[in-house]
């Protein structure tokens, strides 16, 4: 069976509740504190294998109790954690975020282990067996990101990034994306087109249309605009639900986006029930 590779970041993370973020010089006096799994990659492997792909995952944690945790939430998930590897004596990335009482977030993270992914284990022609595509975001190093897209590509695999957060994109990135996904504020980095509503999505989605095979922007309580090569942008509004918490919905659409290409979806079919998925996912409370 074809599976998602993901290479990316795991994150132990601590969920703090308030009535509202802290402003510069204030404290906060906080509702409630969870300790949870995290990282985009792992968020995204994660929600790939709950959408019913086969994904593997390369990555690496410190040999500390936050990196067991991590890789025992991967295994327990269906995740194959072969290839991500332990690292004597540094710590296991994390990150603290704070929610507030509508339910938005900000967050502060330290990448630690995630910034020890060796090159050289990119080239294992064993990470690669029965992948068919490469999942891939930005809270590892860009030269991990080029190494694993170099890779893929030589073997004639499908690269999605997932530009979150945002950083310039390079050239050997430029040539070898054939899907990227961005959200309003990384859409606006990128294309210089400030994405306040769906009409704007879809401007931004086929500016970077022109670099990239296909687009995606997601917009928030707007919606999703996409964008494939020659064609123009389509946009499907957001489903009306009550909002819980935003936490990880952005994780939650890559990984049922990805499944569902994956499983020779076209991009419209599969930008639908992504979008499906993380509107069940905000009208819950993030686990």
């Amino acid at each position: 069976m074809s599976h998602i590779l993901v290479i990316g970041s795991l994150h132990y993370d601590i969920m703090l509740q308030a009535d509202h973020r802290p402003e510069k010089g204030e404290t906060v006096i906080g509702s409630g504190c969870a300790y949870k799994f995290g990282g985009k990659g792992g968020n995204q492997a994660v929600s790939a294998a709950l959408a019913g792909a086969q994904v593997r995952f390369a990555g690496a944690v410190g040999d500390d109790a936050q990196g067991a945790f991590l890789l025992a939430v991967l295994q327990q998930n269906g995740v194959d954690t072969t290839h991500v590897a332990v690292n004597v004596g540094i710590p296991s990335g994390m990150s603290v975020a704070i929610q507030d009482a509508e339910g938005d977030y900000g967050a502060v993270v330290v990448s630690n282990a995630n910034n020890h992914i060796t090159l050289a284990s990119l080239s294992d022609d064993a990470l690669w067996q029965q992948v068919s595509m490469l999942l891939l975001q930005n809270e590892v190093p860009e030269a991990v990101n080029h190494q694993a897209a170099a890779e893929a590509k030589k073997r004639g695999i499908r690269v999605c990034l997932n530009a979150a957060p945002a950083r310039p994109l390079t050239p050997e990135m430029l040539g070898a994306v054939d899907l990227l996904v961005v959200n309003a504020v990384e859409a606006r980095d990128l294309s210089q087109i400030a994405v306040a509503d769906l009409s704007a999505a879809c401007q931004a989605a086929e500016s970077l249309g022109g670099r990239f095979p296909a687009v995606v922007v997601t917009a928030g309580e707007h919606g999703v605009a996409f964008c494939e090569e020659g064609a123009p942008a389509r946009s499907l509004p957001a489903q009306k639900v009550q909002l819980v918490s935003t936490h990880g919905a952005g994780d939650c659409f890559m990984g049922m986006l990805c499944t569902t290409l994956l499983q020779g979806a076209t991009l419209a079919v599969a930008v639908d029930k992504a979008n499906q998925a993380a509107a069940e996912h905000v009208s819950r409370p993030s686990r």
